[in-house]
């Protein structure tokens, strides 16, 4: 069994909004990976973004610049 580990998940309404999300980061060369929404959380289109909580401060700011808005925002254990 995989240790759990803290994670930063930023959740999304569509999933247009969580593919324009991946797209941003692989062009920006920014950590995280898109993953099914943790069932600990309910989001509006079941994928999300995780990251490390330390690298949150780069891919909010591309967020911003980019006008991704987030449903929610979650520091977890998955």
């Amino acid at each position: 069994m995989r240790k759990k580990e803290r994670k930063t998940v930023i959740t999304f309404a569509t999933t247009t909004a969580a593919i324009h999300m991946e797209q941003c980061c692989k062009k920006e060369q920014l950590p995280g990976r898109l993953i099914p929404v943790p069932t600990a959380i309910t989001a509006g289109c079941g994928l999300s973004w995780a990251m490390y909580p330390s690298e949150k401060e780069p891919v909010l700011a591309m967020m911003e610049r980019e006008g991704i808005v987030a449903e929610g925002i979650y520091e977890l254990d998955i």
